[in-house]
């Protein structure tokens, strides 16, 4: 299996779901959650998706299997973000540093770096971008790590794609296009209604219809 071959609009909430299980969040509601998806998609990207959010628990939960099998059951993560707070500490400006590396961090995620280096130099990379945003004279403190600083500048260069990357792009005009080319799942075909003695129908005003597969296409 792969991502390439799973509507997004699907695995968005199955990782909310899955995710939730793992660092012990609570029980999500699954009406709650199923609510949410449609009024996040009707009034957010309405411009996207002409139809209201297609799916139902049974596909969340049957989803979550897939996403089990292609991470290979492997939940145990490490993120920059703890790493970042011992940095943080160490140089002593935590109030002011930690909310703006913290937010590079968050918009990391939106590339491949997490997927290409380390959580310790993810989280010294987004530092380094929040004391030079914030003017804030660390290279004293950088010079004395003992860290490979061209992986460090690698990262910063992938993130300020990022940046510029979002300063180019029309969400409006170019996501439509790009969900155009995501596989849809196929709809299997209506199981005709059953049949008593003497053809007769059982149930003519409830035929029963077979769940579409929303995961593979």
């Amino acid at each position: 299996n792969s991502l390439k071959c799973i509507d997004p609009l699907l695995m968005a909430p199955t990782c909310i779901f899955l995710a939730s299980k793992v660092e012990e969040f609570g029980v999500i509601s699954n009406s709650r959650l199923i609510t949410t998806c449609q009024t996040v998609v009707k009034n957010k990207f309405s411009y996207a998706y002409a139809q209201e959010f297609p799916y139902r628990m049974n596909h969340v939960l049957e989803c979550e299997f897939y996403l089990l099998e292609m991470m290979d059951c492997c939940l145990v993560l490490y993120h920059p973000y703890r790493p970042l707070v011992y940095y943080i500490q160490d140089i002593g400006q935590e109030e002011t540093l930690l909310p703006m590396a913290w937010k590079v961090i968050n918009d990391s995620l939106r590339t491949d770096v997490c997927l290409l280096y380390p959580p310790h130099q993810i989280a010294l990379a987004c530092l380094h971008m929040a004391c030079v945003i914030l003017g804030r004279d660390c290279k004293q403190w950088f010079a004395e790590l003992n860290v490979d600083m061209e992986k460090i500048l690698e990262i910063t260069r992938q993130i300020l794609s990022l940046y510029e990357a979002w300063k180019q792009f029309d969400e409006k005009k170019e996501v439509p296009a790009l969900l155009a080319k995501v596989p849809k799942p196929k709809t299997q075909p209506t199981r005709p209604p059953s049949q008593g003695p003497g053809g007769t129908t059982n149930d003519p005003n409830n035929p029963v219809t077979c769940q579409p597969s929303a995961v593979r296409g």
